[in-house]
């Protein structure tokens, strides 16, 4: 019976996502408690990342705010899910997030309510975001891919051809139509990112 309830919630957060064309269709709650439809960024190049304040790769905020300052003005929309569920590294509420966020690194760009990015309850964004964009890869040349892999390997052989997120800082880019064009790991650099945005500036 719990499996049956189990599938029928996968279904139900499922069934709205597939049904969406590209991202204009979702609705989602940002760190003040109100709705807010993704249509507004209709025409901008978005990318789109769950982030952790407690994490290796928190630091990455600094990336993702010299892109937004490159790129904003030329189109580029940056919006930041927060997730706890990857080592319990988004703990803190709504408010101290946004805090931490705009005290340590200054950030600008939009942050929302945070979510869950896996599982029965999550987002049903993110369940349309893996469908078009499964999982990218570590970057070898990260130096944690190796434990990385590591750490996964050791769970599920075949996590690599699974399309949930892995961990902190996963991103999704955009275009200017509401289409899922490419998936980033956290292991992508910004140096890998920015030109991707570029592309799509044009």
């Amino acid at each position: 019976m719990k499996r049956i309830l189990l599938a029928l919630a996968i279904l139900i957060v499922t069934l709205p996502a597939m049904a969406q064309k590209n991202i204009y269709g979702f609705t989602v709650t940002d760190n003040q408690g109100k709705e807010v439809s993704l249509s507004q960024y209709k025409g901008k190049v978005i990318l789109i990342v769950n982030t952790a304040t407690h994490c290796g790769f928190t630091p990455q905020y600094e990336d993702l705010d010299s892109l937004y300052a490159a790129y904003a003005d030329k189109g580029l929309e940056i919006l930041d899910f927060p997730c706890n569920q990857f080592g319990g590294q988004a703990p803190g509420t709504d408010a101290e997030i946004q805090q931490f966020c705009v005290a340590n690194f200054n950030t600008l760009f939009p942050r929302f309510h945070k979510i869950d990015v896996n599982g029965a309850n999550e987002s049903p964004l993110y369940t349309y975001l893996k469908k078009k964009k499964g999982f990218a890869g570590f970057d070898p040349a990260h130096p944690l891919t190796n434990v990385l892999h590591t750490i996964f390997n050791s769970t599920d052989p075949d996590y690599a051809k699974k399309p949930d997120i892995k961990w902190n800082f996963t991103k999704f880019l955009i275009d200017r139509k509401g289409r899922v064009v490419a998936r980033f790991e956290p292991t992508a650099t910004k140096e890998t990112i920015a030109p991707a945005i570029e592309t799509l500036l044009k």
